[in-house]
């Protein structure tokens, strides 16, 4: 079973974060791997948003690790039916069934939507991978 579908399974539950739903969060909020921390070379420590990031994740309410693990069931369920919607693109008609061309791009957008969602309830910015790629900063 994977750890996406394990946390699909699992139960919302107010215990601590494990690392394996830390590191989605991590993920889903757009920021890069943490890195081993038993290594002493975990990069959050070089980053004040990655750093942000981890002290809110350790510090969370019961309620709040809860609401947390709502937002990675949402999360994972959005991404599995984005890699579904995938599988016919190269479909553009079947009998009287019509692919809808923008069903992916429209999927993608939402998960990002829901993902920013995640960042304003822990109070972080959206990490590197969220970042409008096509901005250009002076």
């Amino acid at each position: 079973m994977s750890s996406c579908d394990q946390m699909l399974s699992a139960q919302a539950s107010g215990a601590d974060l494990d690392d394996a739903e830390k590191a989605e969060i991590r993920r889903f909020c757009g920021y890069a791997a943490l890195g081993d921390v038993a290594s002493g070379e975990s990069s959050w420590r070089f980053f004040q948003g990655a750093g942000a990031l981890e002290w809110r994740l350790n510090t969370l309410s019961e309620a709040e690790r809860r609401r947390v693990r709502y937002f990675l069931q949402t999360l994972a369920q959005m991404e599995k039916a984005i890699h579904g919607a995938s599988e016919s693109l190269d479909i553009e008609t079947i009998s009287v069934w019509t692919r809808n061309r923008r069903e992916v791009p429209e999927r993608v957008k939402l998960l990002e939507w829901w993902r920013r969602r995640l960042c304003g309830f822990l109070g972080v910015a959206p990490g590197p991978d969220l970042k409008d790629h096509a901005a250009i900063h002076i």
